[in-house]
């Protein structure tokens, strides 16, 4: 596996990762069309966006946006691995890379939302009322099947939830890790 920048793809791999996103996050990019449209939107000089490649096929990318906060802050969006590469060390080498392109650049965090908004929720936050004790639900998350599960493995922490983000009982779930000691 090679990691490299984005811009650096043909179309035929831009296209493959585009099917990645709209087959990974369907309830965000529902259609090839659409994915198109947001790596279209993502590769400006702003932002880092970086394909992992087996083959010269794409098997998975991410990125990492505008940083914030005076440059101290660089939210990692998306993140999407092709299905049959998922649970290989795919994601984790993309968010290693990108947190090393987030570091190069000045960057002390580096965040992302996810959403809980499946059809019944994956996490414990989902279906319930966050506007309630919120600090014990936060004490005794679980995240279930949910991508979060993911980040935790990797460091990242919860620092935040924006309560019916996508919806009544569908929080967004506000992950971040700090890059320096």
């Amino acid at each position: 596996m090679e990691i490299v920048n984005m811009n650096q793809l043909t179309k035929q791999q831009i296209n493959q990762a585009a099917k990645i996103l709209s087959d990974s996050l369907p309830l965000g990019w529902a259609t090839l069309e659409a994915a198109l449209a947001e790596i279209d939107e993502r590769l400006v000089p702003e932002n880092t966006m970086l394909a992992a490649m087996e083959d010269d096929l794409v098997i998975g990318w991410g990125g990492i946006l505008e940083p914030q906060y005076n440059g101290n802050v660089f939210e990692l969006h998306p993140l999407a691995v092709r299905a049959d590469k998922r649970n290989q060390g795919v994601g984790s080498a993309l968010v290693t890379a990108l947190e090393d392109a987030a570091k190069a650049q000045g960057g002390l965090t580096l965040y992302l939302g996810a959403d809980d908004e499946q059809e019944g929720g994956e996490t414990s936050l989902a279906n319930t009322d966050l506007y309630n004790n919120l600090p014990d639900q936060l004490r005794d998350f679980r995240p279930g099947t949910h991508q979060s599960a993911f980040y935790f493995k990797l460091g990242f922490k919860i620092v935040g939830v924006m309560p019916d983000a996508n919806g009544i009982g569908k929080p967004d779930i506000i992950l971040a890790k700090k890059l320096v000691d």
